[in-house]
């Protein structure tokens, strides 16, 4: 009697150690996973897998970790041609000062090749999916394409001209375009985006709501980063940050507030009763010395969080495993408590929280069957990840974005033995190397004229 003839699938991750981060169970079990398309179609072990599909290609995963690919909930992935142009200096005076004049001579071609090499960079570290905003953001979500990574962009919106749009006019314009062009793309998604509401006016901050929901899209800010803010905002309109959004209509589900640094117990209590959401940036708030989120105090209220970078400009990388160690232990030291944010709940914001965040955890954040194929191979035969006693410590607290050997973003394989495939990264570092010569600087601190 024959058997059964075997299931076609596009690709076999076997023998790896899994860790699907489907809840309730986070159970570590040695396994594979078979990809059909751009989703999981199996997972289980080695042995059942391999006896029901047949597959083009089969990635040997043995030593290394399965898990789900990691979600960067804030990013700003050009300015990585500012990477530490302007370090240690305070928020504000990083931004009027010396971000602000730089990206006034700012075009689409810096913005697209900045973009290629932040999603090298993320690619490289673990990084499947990223909430993006940014200036000439049509670029970035064509780099994002061609590097095969799922993104959330947003064109960035302010009351004054834009070096992309001009006036605010036809930076709505710009949004509206840019949710139509790429809407039912498998990749590549839109939001609307006002920058602050110290630069966007009640006018603008409504007006985006209103095209949101128009489109059935999400809002971005960033809210409460520094105390400067909260008290700029309270001195111009009368109320806090929060407070202001919650007059003009903008808190809500639809909301996705990045920071969240600054907040009162009143206002975590608002925030988690419209069903807002938040995503961390703990390395970009100590380093422009912003202050250290409440965000314990927000996960126990029941605020989905998730992780983000925020862009080089004010980190200086976009290394997600480095972040989630960051997450976890300045919470410990800030509260003088060693069993703040352990290293399941930090995990949880990098995978799971960060695709709750933006609206993607039906589809992303832990490999289940019906899930897109977003997976990573991070391998564990390493001096510094041996021996492993708890996976999840390891991957919080000893690994580094280096770790990760192969990165799968919807069913393709975008990096394999750590060899990008989908960018060529020789070209992107080349032209990473003009933007010193282009952008030009007198010294570490900020832009000055071109010396050329």
């Amino acid at each position: 009697m024959s058997s059964q003839p075997k299931k076609p699938a596009d690709l076999l991750i076997i023998n790896g150690d899994l860790l699907p981060l489907a809840k309730p169970s986070q159970t570590l079990f040695p396994g594979a996973v078979a990809v059909v398309g751009n989703w999981i179609a199996a997972l289980g072990s080695s042995e059942k897998i391999a006896a029901e599909y047949e597959a083009a290609r089969t990635i040997d995963a043995s030593g290394c970790l399965v898990m789900p690919g990691l979600v960067n909930g804030h990013n700003h992935a050009a300015m990585t041609c500012y990477r530490g142009m302007a370090d240690d200096l305070p928020l504000m005076e990083w931004l009027t000062r010396y971000i602000f004049p730089a990206e006034t001579g700012s075009d689409g071609d810096q913005v697209y090749w900045s973009a290629l090499l932040a999603c090298a960079e993320m690619i490289r570290s673990g990084t499947t999916t990223f909430f993006d905003m940014y200036l000439f953001e049509g670029r970035v979500a064509d780099a994002a394409k061609e590097a095969g990574m799922r993104a959330l962009v947003g064109e960035v919106l302010y009351d004054f001209p834009s070096p992309n749009y001009g006036p605010i006019e036809k930076g709505l314009e710009y949004t509206e375009a840019l949710i139509k062009r790429w809407q039912g793309d498998p990749l590549i998604r839109v939001a609307v985006e006002p920058h602050a509401l110290y630069t966007c006016s009640p006018h603008l901050l409504t007006r985006c709501r209103d095209l949101a929901e128009r489109h059935g899209a999400p809002l971005g800010t960033h809210l409460s980063e520094n105390k400067s803010e909260v008290d700029e905002v309270s001195k111009r309109y009368g109320r806090r940050p929060v407070a202001h959004l919650e007059n003009l209509g903008l808190l809500s589900s639809n909301l996705i507030a990045c920071h969240c640094v600054w907040l009162t117990e009143a206002e975590m209590d608002l925030l988690a009763e419209r069903g807002v959401r938040v995503v961390h940036n703990p390395e970009s708030n100590m380093k422009l010395a912003s202050g250290v989120a409440p965000i314990p105090d927000l996960l126990k209220r029941g605020v989905p969080v998730g992780l983000g970078t925020d862009g080089c400009a004010s980190n200086n990388n976009l290394d997600l495993f480095q972040e989630m160690d960051f997450a976890a232990k300045v919470h410990k030291v800030h509260r003088l408590d060693p069993t703040v944010m352990p290293a399941e709940t930090v995990l949880e914001m990098a995978t799971q929280g960060g695709a709750r965040v933006l609206g993607m955890e039906a589809e992303i954040g832990s490999l289940e069957v019906g899930k897109k194929a977003d997976v990573i191979v991070v391998d564990l035969n390493r001096p510094h990840l041996q021996p492993v006693y708890n996976v999840v410590s390891h991957l919080v607290y000893a690994a580094t974005g280096a770790d990760v050997r192969d990165v799968i973003i919807d069913g393709k394989i975008v990096m394999q033995n750590r060899r990008l495939l989908t960018l060529n990264e020789e070209e992107i570092l080349a032209e990473a190397r003009n933007w010193r010569k282009k952008i030009g600087s007198k010294d570490s601190r900020g832009p000055g004229k071109n010396k050329d």
